[in-house]
């Protein structure tokens, strides 16, 4: 059986300018599976520019790899035409940062709803149509008769961001990316919608790809993270020994900006050393903000299997067995 979903060192760059043309790497050598039979939350977090959004870009087909392979169930997305594309369309869907952006203020709720119903031809009456809505609808918690007919600016900014994850259940995914879905959502609201992304994954077997700077939320959703920094894997592994007893300097700094509810515990213990920022692209990218940069962080370091579950791309692991990045996938947990 083919894999859901692979990615087979995915490399994404941008290049500005004309006559002195520059080169911004957004992604770096990115390598991932999602299996078939094992719908999973897997968590990308990182900073502003560390290659989330460009990743989400890449698996929706908005843009395409520099470098690299993204094969969907075997086969190259790059690749696809006619019927396939648009079963790719169907079956990989997104949930976007912003709850309100993906509305036409000048429709109602029904609208954003019964526009796939009609493209994928899911329904051959407005009946038909009205029982899949309101399926959708109570799956993520919302009462029908509350939204429907409604505009957008009459609905809370939780409704607006339930409204966009039945949307894309309507169409029965089976791996959604969800980039910063509850970043603009009010504080109280986040773990209704966190929880619905939970339920669907394990109701309906969706894999989701939550990407994210947050990494309370990426704690309390997902089975494993992957931790990003100028679109290079820093870490990854079992999302629970990531934040507990993270290895990587730049994930200790993410978890130490973490605002625990303890008056006693002091934000910011790591200290940042700026240094000069390495413009080649050929050593660690964090090193000019490491605590711990050495001499040999100017070449690039690989990923070191720091534990079964576990690993992070630093030379303070030198002593621990290297691995590909096409192994990655084994070290996170289903």
């Amino acid at each position: 059986m083919a894999n859901l979903l692979e990615l087979h060192g995915v490399t994404k760059i941008y290049s500005r300018g004309l006559i002195h043309a520059k080169e911004n790497v957004a992604l770096r050598d990115f390598s991932l599976t999602l299996k078939e039979d094992e719908p999973t939350i897997l968590t990308v977090a990182g900073e502003s520019g560390s290659g989330k959004t460009t990743l989400a870009m890449l698996l929706l087909g908005f843009i395409d790899a520099t470098e690299g392979q993204i094969l969907y169930n075997g086969k190259d997305i790059s690749t696809l035409r006619g019927k396939q594309r648009l079963a790719y369309r169907r079956e990989v869907q997104a949930v976007f940062q912003d709850p309100f952006a993906v509305f036409n203020p000048f429709y109602t709720v029904d609208h954003l709803l019964t526009v796939p119903i009609r493209r994928f031809k899911l329904a051959q009456s407005k009946a038909a149509a009205r029982e899949k809505m309101d399926e959708a609808l109570t799956a993520v918690g919302l009462r029908p008769e509350d939204v429907l007919g409604r505009f957008p600016h009459q609905l809370s900014g939780g409704q607006r961001q339930r409204i966009n994850v039945a949307r894309a259940l309507l169409l029965r995914p089976r791996l959604l990316v969800a980039d910063e879905p509850v970043s603009m959502v009010d504080a109280s609201l986040r773990a209704s919608i966190l929880e619905t992304l939970r339920n669907l994954q394990r109701d309906y077997g969706v894999s989701i790809i939550y990407i994210t700077h947050d990494l309370t939320t990426a704690y309390h959703i997902a089975k494993s993270i992957i931790v990003l920094y100028r679109g290079a894997v820093m870490e990854a592994g079992d999302v629970d020994a990531v934040i507990k007893d993270p290895q990587h300097p730049y994930t200790r700094l993410l978890v130490d900006s973490i605002p625990w509810p303890d008056l006693d515990q002091r934000w910011g213990e790591h200290s940042i050393i700026a240094r000069e920022a390495d413009e080649t692209g050929e050593g660690c990218p964090f090193r000019g903000r490491c605590p711990s940069a050495m001499d040999v962080c100017k070449t690039r370091p690989p990923l070191f299997e720091i534990g079964s579950h576990q690993t992070a791309s630093c030379f303070l692991y030198s002593n621990k067995p290297e691995i590909v990045s096409d192994r990655l996938s084994q070290l996170l947990p289903a």
